[in-house]
């Protein structure tokens, strides 16, 4: 009889906890449609700018100390390593600022 009882309000609990999510979900849908879904196009172009931030960072910090590498192994080559280094970090930058923009671009 006991095992019975404990049976059935198992069961009960997950009818529950069943409708109570058949509600939290029509509940999101809902939320989300008279949003247009604009919950979903920040996260979106916050998580590519958060990655082309790490992507540039990256690539920055490579360019940057093999520059500083290759100066330090040959001094007298640095006027020759230095103008690369300097347009290589300017377009991995135009690339993060490209991402910027059109991370603004999406959210509007």
């Amino acid at each position: 009889m006991k095992v019975k009882s404990v049976m059935m309000a198992v069961a009960g609990l997950f009818m529950s906890t069943a409708a109570f999510a058949e509600e939290a979900a029509h509940a999101a849908a809902t939320a989300a449609a008279t949003t247009g879904g604009m919950d979903l196009a920040g996260l979106g172009a916050g998580l590519g700018l958060g990655l082309a931030a790490l992507g540039g960072a990256l690539g920055q910090g490579k360019t940057a100390a093999s520059a500083l590498e290759g100066i330090s192994r040959n001094p007298a080559a640095s006027d020759k390593v230095f103008t690369p280094m300097i347009i290589g970090l300017a377009l991995i930058e135009s690339l993060v600022l490209y991402a910027f923009v059109i991370a603004f671009l999406k959210i509007k």
